[in-house]
């Protein structure tokens, strides 16, 4: 399976972003990660095929994560951005296959 992540950028404090994981073929869920300069990559949210899903406490209420099985692509949205929520962002299937990432700068 290949992962194509998009949709990163340089944001102010407190915009938005969604992020798109295109898969090459359908998969039963989907995570996502994200790895400040620095710092050990960590979990972010994760979303399965019956629509359950999980979010780090951080992130809690400000992400949303969805899916549409139709174009096997995954998304988050992400709302009242901070500046500690600027880091490389991947997607990762459930069986282990990572993305090439996606930058996030949240910035004034």
């Amino acid at each position: 399976v290949q992962l194509v992540e998009s949709g990163g950028g340089l944001v102010q404090p407190g915009g938005s972003l969604r992020l798109s994981c295109a898969a090459s073929m359908s998969l039963n869920c989907m995570r996502w990660y994200r790895q400040a300069p620095g710092k050990e990559r960590e979990f972010v949210s994760s979303i399965h095929f019956d629509g359950s899903t999980d979010y780090a406490s951080s992130v809690k209420g400000r992400f949303t994560i969805s899916q549409d099985n139709a174009k096997n692509t995954w998304y988050l949205q992400m709302n009242s951005l901070k500046p500690e929520d600027t880091a490389m962002y991947y997607c990762q299937t459930c069986g282990g296959t990572w993305g090439q990432g996606t930058q996030v700068t949240v910035s004034s």
